[in-house]
């Protein structure tokens, strides 16, 4: 491991998995049946950093839908019942994800830190054999506010320390996040982590607070890792 690299916690949604247009689709589905049209350029523009709970709230608030906690809750079930399908496609994850992620799980200790249920993260992370390289997952509901505030990484690297895999009182900025979204970028600098953004969601002048911007996940290798949080360089 390079010495000065702790962690690297990755999103889920758009990092490893090309998700965003399948959680498009579903909302899309779900919302027609209330007779709501979401255009994709809003999803992108106003939606797609919030969890699925932050993403119905928000729809609603904006369109003026008088949805309960009830109606909410049903929505977001129907939301989840077309996802598994989805995400069962050939070709869901990213080109290089698998190879980026067993390259640095052999040299540090590896977190996901996601708005995506946990269910939906196990389900891909066990079809692609890559379930044993996160020890740590933080998923959607299971931090008192998802992105952008801060608590999924605080969170991520949290457990990291508690499971042992951290040494107590290591500077979160000894730790690298994998992020596709300003709205993730903040939620982890606000953590204090470095940063990195892949272009898969947004272009690299909507991603200009990121520590470093990448094309692809083969660029994400320990070596340039470490040279981002020791301050002599980045991937």
């Amino acid at each position: 491991m390079p010495p000065s690299l702790a962690s690297v916690v990755f999103d889920f949604d758009g990092v490893i998995v090309n998700s965003e247009p399948l959680h498009l689709l579903a909302f899309q589905r779900v919302f027609a049946e209330l007779g709501v049209e979401l255009a994709a350029e809003d999803y992108y523009a106003r939606y797609l950093g919030f969890d699925d709970l932050g993403v119905a709230a928000t729809i609603a608030a904006d369109r003026g839908l008088a949805l309960d906690g009830a109606a909410t809750e049903a929505l977001l079930a129907r939301k989840a019942a077309i996802l598994p399908g989805l995400l069962g496609a050939p070709g869901v994850l990213f080109p290089g994800a698998v190879s980026c992620v067993r390259r640095l799980a052999g040299v540090v200790p590896l977190a996901l830190a996601s708005g995506a249920r946990r269910d939906e993260i196990e389900l891909v992370l066990r079809a692609a054999a890559l379930d044993g390289c996160f020890p740590v997952v933080v998923a959607a509901g299971e931090t008192a506010r998802g992105k952008p505030a801060p608590d999924p990484y605080a969170r991520a690297l949290e457990l990291l320390q508690l499971d042992g895999r951290l040494a107590p009182g290591t500077p979160a900025s000894r730790s690298v996040a994998i992020e596709d979204s300003h709205w993730g970028l903040a939620s982890a600098r606000a953590a204090g982590l470095r940063t990195v953004a892949l272009t898969t969601s947004y272009t690299a002048a909507h991603l200009r607070e990121a520590d470093r911007v990448v094309d692809s996940l083969d660029a994400v290798t320990p070596e340039a890792l470490g040279a981002l949080v020791a301050g002599v360089g980045g991937p």
